[in-house]
């Protein structure tokens, strides 16, 4: 299998699940992002509000086991964990997900729920972190 490379525009790190990986800006296309294999990819369409994105079977596989408070190190901020939730894909509104906010925001959703086969499952965890001031 050849490995895909992509260009490294920043690093995440979350030290409660032992989580470090490079992180990739994505690019909407056909109202989609591609998610990257093996690191974390991100996306930004709205004032202080960063969409990250990754697979559950591999980058963000511990991820369901992040708990409100822990600390989240990405672009040189310290963030930390406000909300953790897992919504039905159907629940999920991106508009909402992606809007501005008040103070820098990572929203940090991965795959969840059942296996749909081809990369997909019925649900998504969702974590919400803030910037720590």
């Amino acid at each position: 299998v050849e490995a895909t490379s992509y260009d490294v525009s920043a690093n995440l790190s979350i030290p409660a699940i032992n989580l470090t990986s490079d992180v990739t800006e994505l690019e909407l296309k056909n109202n989609k992002l591609d998610t990257p294999d093996s690191i974390v990819g991100s996306f930004s369409s709205a004032k202080n509000k960063t969409f990250l994105v990754g697979h559950s079977s591999t980058v963000f596989q511990d991820l369901k086991n992040v708990e409100i408070g822990d600390e989240i190190s990405y672009d040189n901020n310290i963030y930390v964990v406000k909300n953790t939730t897992v919504l039905a894909k159907s629940e999920i509104s991106m508009q909402k997900l992606l809007s501005s906010a008040e103070k820098s925001t990572l929203v940090i959703m991965t795959c969840s729920g059942e296996d749909l086969g081809n990369g997909d499952a019925t649900h998504r965890l969702i974590v919400t972190a803030e910037v720590q001031l």
